[in-house]
């Protein structure tokens, strides 16, 4: 039997609203083609949705006929504690965020990058690989492009707002800056040449990693080009030198120059539909499907098997780094 999903959120409006809200709002309704599922919230009370004190108050739901789903990264270890008695999955956007996890909660990373994360962390643990969907509106409609450079402001270094943006206005670009949300992005995409994206600084500050990095992605399927860091997920489908400029490339009149010279030649590097296939509808249900099937059968047999695989734990890794040591003294002992 498939289980129903619970998508456990802070809350859907006003400070939560977010690239991070709506990548999990765009596989909760890719979910409900599979299985029911829900909203769950647990910091703010919305009439619309279930509140989670609530539902772990109702004495007449069969709770082992649900999965929480678990994302928001900084909240993971309360909510993981709470819900330790019930099927949990951690939905893994950004990596980081120096929390460990019981090998019995399954893991769907949204990046190859934070999947290989917790491969090291939480090596006993089910581990998947499930991308963020990028919308069929985020396609090339093949029109006049009549900004140069699109730049959005939030998740931006200083080094781009303060030195490239404005040199750029100052050597015949039309840059335009977006600092507030916006209702079509994918429209703004397919009017600009270039789309710069620079979130290394933003993310070291805030200590955790890039998730996924979804404007990037979005503004290659619009047939714009992109100059971007390549900091962790990012560099999952992001290929300097083939689908791609590295910004900031080692001098301010460099970056200058290379931009330059794409915004005369805009569409030297259209990529064909087949490199987005992986981040579409169709393809993320199909791997929606594997991955629920497998992990409705990991907790049906989690009730009668016991974890007996040995972990990773600082403990553990100090014992056998210490008796690999004492293995390669003694080799060296019995050379003389």
């Amino acid at each position: 039997m498939m289980r129903k999903l619970y998508f456990l959120l802070p809350g859907t409006t006003g400070k939560f609203g977010g690239g991070g809200l709506w990548a999990e709002l765009k596989i909760l309704e890719l979910v409900r083609q599979i299985c029911p599922a829900q909203i769950v919230t647990y910091r703010q009370r919305e009439s619309e949705y279930l509140f989670l004190t609530d539902v772990l108050k109702e004495n007449n739901l069969n709770l082992e006929n649900w999965i929480f789903v678990v994302s928001w990264g900084f909240d993971v270890p309360k909510l993981v504690a709470k819900l330790k008695n019930y099927n949990l999955i951690y939905h893994a956007h950004s990596a980081g965020y120096r929390f460990s996890l019981p090998p019995d909660i399954p893991i769907v990373s949204v990046s190859r990058n934070t999947m290989g994360y917790w491969g090291q962390k939480s090596p006993n643990a089910l581990i998947y690989y499930l991308p963020n969907q990028i919308g069929d509106e985020f396609c090339n409609l093949g029109k006049l492009r009549d900004i140069d450079v699109l730049v959005q402001a939030r998740k931006s270094s200083q080094y781009l707002l303060q030195q490239l943006v404005p040199a750029l206005r100052t050597s015949r670009c039309r840059v335009e800056l977006l600092d507030g949300y916006v209702e079509d992005l994918a429209e703004l995409f397919n009017r600009a040449k270039i789309y710069l994206y620079d979130s290394a600084e933003y993310w070291a500050i805030n200590g955790v990693t890039e998730g996924f990095g979804l404007p990037p992605l979005e503004a290659l399927a619009c047939g714009c080009q992109v100059f971007s860091s390549i900091n962790s997920a990012l560099a999952d489908y992001l290929d300097p030198g083939f689908n791609c400029h590295k910004i900031a490339g080692y001098s301010l009149e460099y970056d200058v120059q290379r931009i330059l010279a794409v915004v005369d030649s805009p569409n030297s590097r259209e990529l064909p539909d087949s490199f987005f296939a992986e981040y579409r509808a169709e393809n993320i249900i199909k791997r929606l499907q594997v991955i629920l099937t497998e992990i409705n059968t990991f907790f049906d047999r989690r009730k009668i098997l016991k974890s007996d695989i040995e972990g990773l734990s600082p403990w553990g890794v100090s014992k056998l780094w210490l008796k690999r040591s004492l293995t390669k003294v003694q080799k060296k002992f019995k050379l003389y």
